[in-house]
């Protein structure tokens, strides 16, 4: 008799980090669906992938084939805000659920982020050229036309003059120190963001919602993700660390925190992280009798 092999399922995390191993095949789209499954372990993401291409599938059909661009972008806007009902969730802005694509399908409420992600995967597929943008404070998303660029908040469907994304900047430029002489122009503030750095924002803003309120498990979750998404940020791996820690695993912590130190010995940080890693490590020794 033959012996059929049995292959284990890959975990969410092992099926993460296959997703945005190579910044060449990385799907920002099935990628940050895949964050839902730390809170909805039996998530489908092929079917939420699915239900958007048949939202997609549904304005596409609608949409003329020789509709300007100008007129595909209101086709859109009306499709996605007014009849599928999208927008901001205005009375619940920290509900980690705003982060999970599924939930924010079910619901028509999320973050500008998802709602981006949302917005742009729909424009593309109806022919228009559109990206989301990592802008300080409040991801947006801007089109390309023929006759320039229209920038849209995705929270509230509105288009954006460059007079109203130079005033949000503003507290930004201050806060950086980037006036004067030292003043960087609007147009490096609007650059297209990498699929990478989209999921990174995702994953930073549950980052903080979890870690204002202790939620160590749900912040592990996190934290996982964005060692395995940003290998080339030892800080990711030191923050899990500090995380294990606080959960009482201070193996786990203190490779974490070594690793760290290897890589960023003169850290403004190390000398405090190396007196700690000691205390872990001798606390873990067996007492000698």
């Amino acid at each position: 008799m033959i012996e059929r092999l049995r292959f284990a399922a890959p975990t969410v995390l092992e099926y993460f980090a296959s997703l945005v191993a190579e910044d060449a095949s990385l799907s920002v789209l099935e990628a940050a669906a895949a964050v839902g499954q730390d809170e909805y372990p039996q998530l489908d993401t092929q079917a939420v992938l699915a239900q958007i291409d048949a939202l997609a599938d549904t304005l596409v059909r609608r949409m003329p084939d020789d509709a300007a661009p100008l007129h595909r972008v209101r086709l859109l806007n009306r499709y996605f805000f007014e009849e599928l009902g999208f927008a901001g969730n205005v009375n619940d802005f920290y509900d980690p659920r705003n982060s999970y694509l599924s939930h924010v399908l079910a619901t028509r409420r999320g973050i500008p982020l998802t709602l981006a992600l949302l917005y742009v995967e729909l424009a593309n597929q109806c022919g228009l050229s559109a990206a989301g943008v990592s802008f300080p404070g409040h991801f947006l998303v801007k089109l390309r036309l023929a006759r320039g660029e229209v920038v849209i908040d995705p929270f509230t469907g509105e288009s954006m003059s460059r007079e109203e994304l130079t005033e949000r900047l503003a507290p930004y430029r201050r806060q950086r120190g980037l006036v004067g002489g030292f003043d960087a122009p609007l147009g490096l503030f609007l650059q297209a963001a990498s699929p990478r750095a989209i999921l990174a924002r995702l994953l930073h803003n549950l980052k903080e919602i979890f870690r204002s309120g202790d939620d160590w498990p749900r912040l592990l979750a996190v934290q996982q993700r964005l060692v395995v998404l940003l290998p080339d940020a030892p800080e990711e791996q030191r923050d899990r660390g500090l995380v294990q820690a606080e959960l009482g695993r201070h193996d786990l912590a203190a490779d974490d925190i070594s690793a760290y130190l290897s890589a960023r010995p003169d850290a403004a940080d190390a000398a405090a992280l190396r007196r700690q890693v000691m205390a872990w490590r001798r606390a873990g020794r067996p007492r000698l009798h």
